[in-house]
């Protein structure tokens, strides 16, 4: 079946994001700043800035929970460029051929809406998408479905004629229960050859 359009998750396969990039500095030793990564600022807590959540609310709620780390907390957003790496040349690689070959890109990113509105200077290749779905702005986030649904209607296609790329295994598990082909992006050198297999024709 023909593909009809290619779907790209932004961080870590479009731009690179990761907390230690900022707190490696903040916090030089490394148990103690995964703990705190793991259960402060934890994975779960900037879910909720990503479905939606204001930031000033979270931190604050932070804050008031664990007075004592107050700076950390209030670095994670107030420091937040620092978290990013910078492009992902495979990534950016792949969506080039994608766009050469007259392919429709799209979006899917869990990205706070005020972070995505604020920092486009880390994003100039959406200029390249015809629709971006950001969790922020949506109220959704992967891995749950209602995100992935939202998109394909945008779309206007069969799941089955889509594919998506993504750093995470939830999130590529959650596009295959709806039919949507997927690439679960490793920056090894090995998604290009993926989604030649599926018939992207890049």
């Amino acid at each position: 079946m023909t593909i009809g359009a290619v779907i790209f998750d932004f961080g870590n396969v479009l731009v690179g994001w990761d907390p230690e990039n900022l707190y490696r500095r903040l916090i030089p030793d490394a148990a103690e700043r995964r703990a705190f990564l793991a259960h402060i600022c934890s994975p779960a807590w900037n879910l909720e800035q990503d479905r939606g959540r204001p930031w000033a609310e979270a931190v604050d709620l932070l804050v008031a929970e664990h007075p004592q780390h107050e700076p950390l907390i209030r670095a994670f957003y107030h420091q937040w460029d620092e978290m990013v790496s910078g492009p992902v040349a495979e990534g950016h690689d792949i969506l080039e051929r994608v766009v050469e070959a007259g392919i429709p890109a799209y979006g899917l990113t869990n990205w706070s809406a005020e972070t995505y509105d604020t920092r486009q200077h880390h994003l100039p290749f959406v200029k390249h998408m015809k629709y971006v779905a950001v969790s922020g702005h949506l109220k959704m986030v992967k891995p749950e479905p209602d995100i992935y649904h939202h998109l394909l209607e945008k779309i206007a296609l069969p799941a089955e004629q889509c594919v998506f790329i993504d750093d995470s295994e939830r999130n590529i598990a959650a596009a295959e229960a709806l039919g949507i082909k997927t690439v679960h992006f490793k920056n090894d050198g090995t998604a290009l050859e993926r989604l030649r297999e599926l018939g992207v024709g890049i």
